[in-house]
């Protein structure tokens, strides 16, 4: 049991394949062949919209001021 052989594939292709019907599964391997054409195409295109700001980063922002000192005093009233 150590996986699927290659006769295991195609038997399955053709179980496949007349389950389904010819017409029916070349209409579906269409379908699938234009949405990966699709896809690309997407891809490829650059965005026509402007780039949004970026954030500001975590490092440049300013800390908070603490509201109690080490011993547990209130360094600041609150607001």
């Amino acid at each position: 049991m150590g996986g699927f052989s290659p006769i295991h594939l195609l038997v399955l292709a053709v179980v496949a394949i007349l389950l389904l019907g010819g017409g029916r599964f070349s209409s579906l391997m269409g379908d699938v062949a234009k949405g990966v054409k699709n896809f690309k195409k997407g891809m490829a295109e650059p965005d026509d919209e402007t780039p949004a700001k970026p954030s500001a980063r975590i490092e440049a922002q300013k800390t908070a001021d603490p509201a109690f000192d080490r011993d547990g005093n209130r360094v600041r009233e609150d607001r």
